[in-house]
């Protein structure tokens, strides 16, 4: 048996969905019926060539009579709003043209919104969209809101910006336009031009918040533009040694405020406030918090490998001029970060001290074979079971077991067990 498939072609009045598996073969069981007809077999041969163009206008006469029952069934015009509706979610054909006055397409916009088939009511609004002026349309819309969501969202889809702006200036949703208006910069390519857009931007009706996120990204980009430009000239002078060293894989134009800052540490971690590329700067500038600034500044350092750089990035000193570690992200991540950046042991251990929980101190200080740090714990924990367990886990003969012995037998500690 043949089975047809029949889809929704979008911007007409015929929807094409589901599929029609009984009309359609018996359709054409009953065409090749006639097609015996029009064959003409040997046998025949002979006849007088008026009996077969008789037959031949019979057999074509009996196609058009068939195929006006099938059709008949499926193209009728005289369906009602509800009936269409009721077709159109079974997937047969309808064709939506026999609607022709505004009262019956509202009709029928009001009785796919109760059917809640999404797709029937796109497709009416397809239907209206093309078949209606705008104004009609929208004013009939705003008190069907269901539909006007069904059509803000297909609109954006298809990216019918003017159409789209349009029905949000009607709604008077202005900062909708706005955020809509400045959606168009992702379609700007030319750095130059995408700074002119967003600079144009900064004017529109948004929120206070997303004014300032507007703000910022016009910023950002100008920044970056400034930095580009210059690092570019420095890499391809080869002025300096940390672009020779470490060459740039990308470039920084249009990437996120986080990226960019990652960048500065990377490459310009030294340079003083009051240049565009300082980290000091961006962080100023964009109000990055401090948690954000030493979560990034400490991955880019560790990829480096500036170990002094990271300890002075936890280093603090207080009115007495006593200095102390402090990490607003938790010494835990610290290590993990040093970890994932191979840092070595002498180094992780030394974090993994600041670690204020004593089981995550001892959990990190064992996962990452940071030796000294568990030796040290489990004698300060007077724990003298789990300190000889850990003698298994070092090498034989090395310093660390000898450490171990070494408090196992020194008698001036009391052990708990």
């Amino acid at each position: 048996m043949m089975t047809m498939t029949l889809r929704r072609s979008a911007g007409v009045g015929t929807l094409w969905e589901g599929e029609t598996n009984f009309q359609v073969s018996s359709l054409f069981q009953m065409l090749s019926l006639t097609q015996g007809l029009k064959t003409t077999p040997r046998s025949c041969a002979d006849q007088k060539p008026s009996t077969r163009n008789t037959l031949v206008r019979e057999s074509t006469k009996m196609e058009f009579q068939l195929a006006g029952m099938f059709f008949s069934q499926d193209y009728s015009s005289d369906w009602s709003p509800k009936d269409t509706v009721r077709r159109m979610q079974r997937g047969k054909v309808c064709s939506l043209e026999r609607f022709r006055s505004l009262q019956d397409k509202l009709v029928l916009l009001d009785e796919a919104v109760a059917g809640h088939d999404g797709n029937i009511i796109t497709a009416v609004l397809i239907f209206l969209k093309r078949t209606l002026r705008k104004e009609i349309l929208f004013q009939e819309l705003e008190v069907r809101q269901v539909a006007l969501c069904h059509l803000i969202h297909f609109l954006k889809e298809t990216s019918e910006q003017k159409l789209l702006l349009d029905l949000l200036r009607f709604l008077d949703r202005t900062e909708e336009v706005a955020l809509s208006q400045y959606r168009e910069h992702l379609n700007i390519q030319d750095v130059e031009k995408r700074r002119e857009f967003l600079k144009g931007c900064i004017g529109l009706p948004f929120s206070a918040e997303d004014t300032s996120h507007v703000q910022d990204h016009y910023t950002l980009l100008e920044r970056q533009i400034i930095i580009e430009a210059n690092d570019r000239h420095l890499e391809t002078a080869g002025q300096s040694e940390i672009f020779r060293k470490y060459p740039r894989k990308a470039s920084i134009l249009n990437m996120p405020l986080v990226t960019t800052l990652f960048y500065s540490c990377f490459y310009h971690y030294t340079e003083a406030e009051g240049t565009f590329s300082s980290p000091t700067n961006l962080k100023k500038t964009f109000k990055i918090p401090d948690k954000q600034y030493v979560l990034t500044a400490l991955a880019a350092r560790a990829k480096l490998r500036a170990w002094n750089d990271v300890d002075a990035l936890f280093t603090t000193k207080n009115w007495l001029g006593y200095t102390k570690k402090k990490a607003p992200i938790g010494f835990h991540r610290v290590v993990e970060i040093l970890q994932r950046n191979n840092a070595p042991v002498q180094v992780l251990q030394e974090y993994v001290r600041l670690v204020e929980d004593v089981e995550t101190q001892l959990n990190l200080a064992t996962k990452y074979k940071c030796h000294d740090v568990v030796i040290d714990t489990y004698r300060d924990l007077k724990d003298r079971i789990q300190l000889a367990a850990y003698r298994c886990k070092v090498e034989r003969g090395s310093a660390e077991e000898e450490k171990i012995d070494s408090i196992l037998n020194n008698t001036q500690i009391r052990w708990k067990n």
